[in-house]
């Protein structure tokens, strides 16, 4: 129940911004939210539709992969070249996170599937807190963003290999007992299952009557099924990243244009508070890594650069929706476990490499 009231709640949120942002842009009046917030209505909009416009291209083009990847590459494709070598299969799922960008909704469900074929935890892991950074939808993105200011796009790959590299050792080092919950079974492995017995009972019907024309018409079927596929994945996921793009920027831009430009250079510029608030704001808004960088790029100008790091960093590894998923995945203590060891880490790695290369 709370699960679904969250979920309506965000919904309305989404449409209130969708309607919002259609009043802008047909230049018609729209409500002085200034009475409300006190925010200056002109920056507000600005900085709110500059986001979506700027982020949803990448949206698109990153579901678009993600749906051709999860429908034309087999599982087995991925792992059967995991190599046993416990720092070589770290580094083999950072490289496999790069090569396959697969959106974060998809791949948990991924990784439990191959998890439960044999590919070991560890792996899993680095993938699952590597592949929604380490791939070149999201540095495209996140250079757009910060286009005067590349450092930071390097420095966020590099940040999240750091942090990836640490996570995977420490979880083949300390976590021995399977994590995955029992008698849990993923809509898309019963869809497979249904599907490859259906197509057997039917390869077999065609090969008892010896009907060819029959076997072809079903094998252009079965490619025409998964080009519909791709499109019903990538609506999906295009809808569901867009709704959380939206609420993200709209906060963005409410925070930025609602609270003192005082206050948030001292939050912003402090120690730690400026990683724990870009931290905390990543968790909650839980935006797509594809985007992010375009919400973070709004806070360039009164936030350091460590902690712009820290939500580029932190939210695509862990962030309210993805702590939903891990948990109807896996049991709940290694998602507690999981979690503490990616908020200290690149808690950790972020301050450190802002002291080496931004002070």
């Amino acid at each position: 129940m709370p699960s679904t009231v969250s979920r309506w709640g965000l919904h309305i949120v989404t449409l209130i911004c969708l309607v919002y942002v259609y009043l802008i842009l047909s230049n018609r009046n729209v409500p002085d939210l200034s009475l409300l917030f006190g925010v200056n209505l002109q920056s507000f909009k600005i900085m709110f539709i500059s986001i979506i416009l700027e982020a949803f291209p990448f949206i698109l083009i990153g579901v678009l992969i993600s749906a051709l990847l999860q429908t034309f590459v087999p599982e087995h494709v991925i792992q059967r070249l995991v190599p046993r070598n416990p720092l070589l299969g770290v580094l083999y799922a950072c490289v496999i996170g790069i090569i396959f960008p697969i959106c974060e909704c998809g791949m948990i469900p991924v990784m439990r599937r191959l998890i439960r074929k044999g590919m070991p935890l560890y792996i899993a892991v680095v993938f699952i807190v590597a592949g929604p950074i380490l791939n070149p939808i999201v540095f495209a993105s996140t250079f757009m963003a910060f286009r005067s200011r590349p450092e930071i796009t390097y420095s966020r790959m590099g940040l999240a290999f750091i942090c990836a590299v640490i996570i995977g050792l420490i979880v083949y080092r300390f976590v021995r007992s399977n994590p995955l919950r029992e008698g849990v079974q993923t809509q898309a492995e019963g869809h497979s299952h249904s599907h490859h017995h259906s197509h057997n009972q039917e390869h077999t019907q065609s090969h008892d009557h010896g009907h060819s024309r029959v076997h072809n018409h079903e094998e252009h079927h079965h490619h025409g099924g998964k080009w519909n596929t791709v499109l019903k994945h990538s609506s999906d996921e295009f809808f569901e990243m867009g709704k959380y793009l939206i609420f993200g920027a709209f906060l963005a831009a409410l925070v930025q244009t609602m609270m003192s430009r005082e206050w948030l250079v001292s939050v912003g510029t402090g120690d730690l508070s400026s990683h724990f608030f870009m931290m905390a704001f990543a968790y909650i808004i839980s935006l797509c890594s594809t985007s992010d960088a375009f919400v973070a790029s709004s806070f360039a100008a009164t936030f350091s650069t460590g902690s712009l790091l820290s939500f580029l960093v932190f939210g695509p590894m862990l962030d309210f929706k993805g702590t939903l998923m891990l948990l109807a995945i896996f049991k709940k203590r290694f998602v507690l476990i999981l979690s503490l060891l990616i908020f200290v880490t690149v808690l950790a790695a972020s301050l450190i490499l802002e002291q080496i290369l931004f002070l």
